[in-house]
C-alpha cells in the first residue's frame, strides 16, 4: 500500500530546490525509522519522478500539488509525498503478440496498439509493451533505461497507438535518448501525429506555446497554463515549457469534425490533447479531455455516433516516426496508416 510522508522546512533548509530538499529530507526519515531499516530511501531522480507525477503536496490553508522539481522550497513550509507501493523489482517476459515493422541488432519499431501500457507501473504491474518486448528480445533488451522500463526512450498514452522505437543495447538506448531530448531540434528525430478533433481549429496552421502542468484540481489530469510575466515582464508560469505544431488536413460533417496532423516540438504528458483542448478543439472519443461534447456527437450520423463508440478512446495515432540510427547513423523513417478503430469513423464521417 502507498505511504504518506509530512516534512517540514527547517530554518537552514530554505532556498533549496524541491527534490534536492525531499531526497535529503525523507533519507533522513527512512534513517530514523528503524521498522524501514531494510527498505531504502528514494533517490534524486525518483524524488523528481514523484514530484512530476503530483504526488508531491505543499500543505496549508488550500492544500496543492507541486510539479516543479526545480521548485525553491521556503523555511516553515509543509509537504506531504505519497510513495506508492513498491513494483515487483523487475518485469518478466509475457507472450503478448508484437506487431514488429522493424528489427536489427540494436532497436526494434514496434507499432503499439491502443490498449497497451507502454511499460509496468501502479495499477499495471505487467501485461504491458515491456513484458511482450522481454519475452521477444529475451536477454538482448538494453536495462539502462532502468529494471522497470528497460530499452524505453519514449512513451504512447496507453489508449494511443503507433509507432514506438525501443533500444535493444546500452549503446542504442544510448543514442536514441540524445535524439528524444532534443526533440528533433538537432534534425535527427521526427514525429508526427493524427488527431481527429471536435471543430475546425483555426488558423488551420499553427503551433500552441504552452507550458503544462498537473492540474491542481484533479491529479490524473494535466493543465495547459496561461502566461504568467512578473512586475519586471517575465515569464514566471509554472509547469514544463510544451510546443506543439499542428495543420487540419480534412474536414468532416461540416466543419464538426476535422483530422488534423500535430508534431510535437517536446514531449509532455498528455501533450496534443491538452494543447487541443486548450483552444477548444478536444480529441474525440477522449475520455479525460473531452467530455461535454454529447451536444455535437448528437449530430453526427447515425454510422459516425456508432463508430465514435466502437472506438472507444481518444482519437490519436502516432502514424509517422523517424530518427538516425543510433550505431549506423543510417537515416529511418517508418509510415503506419490510421489503425482499422479510427479508419472506420474516418470513413462513416466521409458518408
Amino acid at each position: 500500500m502507498e505511504k504518506r510522508y509530512a516534512l517540514t522546512v527547517a530554518e537552514d533548509e530554505g532556498g533549496a530546490r524541491l527534490d534536492k530538499y525531499l531526497t535529503e529530507a525523507l533519507g533522513r526519515k527512512f534513517d530514523e525509522d528503524e521498522a524501514r531499516h531494510a527498505a531504502e530511501a528514494p533517490s534524486r531522480a525518483r524524488v523528481k519522478q514523484l514530484v512530476e507525477e503530483g504526488r508531491v503536496a505543499l500543505l496549508g490553508t488550500r492544500p496543492r500539488p507541486l510539479t516543479e522539481p526545480s521548485y525553491r522550497v521556503k523555511r516553515g513550509e509543509r509537504f506531504e509525498v505519497t510513495l506508492p507501493a513498491p513494483a515487483p523489482a523487475k518485469p518478466e517476459g509475457q507472450a503478448i503478440p508484437l506487431d514488429i515493422v522493424y528489427e536489427d541488432a540494436d532497436l526494434i519499431v514496434v507499432m503499439k496498439p491502443a490498449g497497451l501500457v507502454v511499460h509496468p507501473a501502479p495499477g499495471n504491474p505487467d501485461m504491458t509493451l515491456v513484458n511482450a518486448l522481454i519475452a521477444h528480445c529475451g536477454e538482448t533488451l538494453s536495462g539502462i533505461g532502468g529494471e522497470r522500463r528497460p530499452g524505453i526512450v519514449h512513451r504512447l498514452d496507453k489508449e494511443t497507438s503507433g509507432l514506438m522505437v525501443v533500444a535493444k543495447t546500452d549503446r542504442a538506448h544510448k543514442g536514441l535518448a540524445e535524439q528524444f531530448a532534443a526533440h528533433g531540434r538537432d534534425g535527427k528525430l521526427t514525429r508526427a501525429y493524427k488527431a481527429l478533433t471536435w471543430g475546425v481549429p483555426s488558423p488551420k496552421r499553427g503551433t500552441i506555446d504552452a507550458n503544462i502542468a498537473r492540474s491542481s484540481h484533479n491529479r490524473s489530469k494535466m493543465a495547459a497554463l496561461k502566461t504568467r510575466l512578473d512586475e519586471d515582464g517575465d515569464d514566471v508560469t509554472s509547469g514544463r515549457r510544451a510546443i506543439t505544431h499542428y495543420e487540419v488536413e480534412r474536414e468532416f460533417a461540416g466543419g464538426l469534425v476535422a483530422l488534423v496532423e500535430c508534431r510535437l516540438e517536446t514531449g509532455r504528458t498528455h501533450q496534443i490533447r491538452v494543447h487541443m483542448t486548450s483552444i477548444g478543439h478536444p480529441l474525440l472519443g477522449d475520455p479525460t479531455y473531452g467530455t461535454g461534447m454529447k451536444s455535437r456527437a448528437a449530430k453526427l450520423s447515425d454510422g459516425a455516433r456508432a463508430a465514435l463508440t466502437r472506438l472507444g478512446r481518444q482519437a490519436l495515432h502516432a502514424w509517422h516516426l523517424g530518427f538516425e540510427h543510433p550505431v549506423t547513423g543510417e537515416r529511418l523513417d517508418f509510415n503506419a496508416p490510421l489503425p482499422e478503430d479510427m479508419a472506420e469513423l474516418v470513413r462513416e464521417l466521409e458518408g
